[in-house]
C-alpha cells in the first residue's frame, strides 16, 4: 500500500468512520473476557478500546505487503502467534488492504481461542464513501468486499455469526455523528463467535471381573456323608 493509501486511514473522515466503529462495537467487546486481544488494522497508528476485562493487547497495522508494530512480517505469511492464543480478535479494515483476505480471515480465526469473539470492521462497496475512495486515491480503492461474502468466509472457519450491521455516517464527513449505526452508514461491522470444539467422549472398555465361587452349601443344607 503507497503512502496515498495510508493517508486515506490517517485522514479525517475516515478517523471519524473508525471512532463511530469503536461505538457501536462497544457493548459487545465490553463482554469480552480473558487475558490477550490482537488488534489488526490499516490505520498505522490505530489504538485499541479500553476493555476492563482485557488488559493485553497485541497491536499490528495492516497493509498489501507487510505488517508491523508489536512484531513484524510479510502480510502473506502466516501470523507468528499459537493457535487459539486470543480470547478478541479486532480486524479494522486489515481486509481490505490485504492482497490475500480469504487467508487472512482464516489465520484470524485460527488465532482466536475457542469461545472468543471476532469483531471486524470494513467500508460498505455500496455507499456513498465509494466514490470519496476514489478520488481520494485517484482511481487505486483498497478492496471493498460486501458483508455477505464476509459472512460466507467465516461461516466456513468455525465462526458462527452474532451481528452484522451498517455503520456510520452516510457520506465522509470528519464530525462523529451522535448514532454511530445507520441503515445506509459508510462503514460495517461483522461479530462472529468461534465454536467451541466438542469434547470427544471415551469409549470405556468393559473390564471382566473374577468373581469367587461360593462353594458352600446354603443354609440349611446337610453334606451326606460317605458310606
Amino acid at each position: 500500500m503507497s503512502q496515498r493509501d495510508q493517508d486515506i486511514y490517517t485522514s479525517a473522515p475516515l478517523r471519524s468512520l473508525l471512532a463511530e466503529e469503536t461505538v457501536a462495537l462497544m457493548p459487545e467487546l465490553q463482554r469480552c473476557s480473558g487475558t490477550h486481544a490482537l488488534l489488526l488494522s490499516a490505520a498505522p497508528d490505530d489504538v485499541p478500546p479500553v476493555l476492563p476485562l482485557l488488559g493485553n493487547w497485541t497491536r499490528l497495522s495492516m497493509d498489501a505487503e507487510r505488517y508491523g508494530g508489536d512484531v513484524h512480517g510479510r502480510s502473506d505469511e502466516a501470523l507468528p502467534f499459537l493457535d487459539d492464543a486470543f480470547d478478541l480478535v479486532l480486524l479494522r479494515h486489515a481486509l481490505e488492504v490485504s492482497d490475500t483476505p480469504q487467508a487472512l480471515l482464516e489465520e484470524a480465526s485460527r488465532v482466536l481461542a475457542p469461545g472468543g469473539i471476532l469483531a471486524l470492521t470494513g467500508l460498505h462497496p455500496f455507499s456513498a464513501w465509494l466514490p470519496w475512495m476514489l478520488w481520494r486515491s485517484r482511481g487505486r480503492t483498497p478492496a471493498l468486499r460486501s458483508p455477505l461474502l464476509l459472512e460466507r468466509w467465516a461461516r466456513r472457519i468455525e465462526l458462527e455469526i452474532e451481528r452484522v450491521e451498517r455503520v456510520g455516517r452516510l457520506w465522509p464527513s470528519s464530525s462523529v455523528g451522535l448514532d454511530a449505526a445507520h441503515m445506509l452508514g459508510g462503514g460495517y461491522l461483522l461479530i462472529a463467535r468461534k465454536r467451541r470444539r466438542m469434547a470427544t467422549p471415551v469409549r470405556l472398555k468393559p473390564k471382566p471381573v473374577s468373581a469367587p465361587v461360593n462353594v458352600g452349601l446354603a443354609p440349611g443344607a446337610r453334606r451326606n456323608a460317605a458310606p
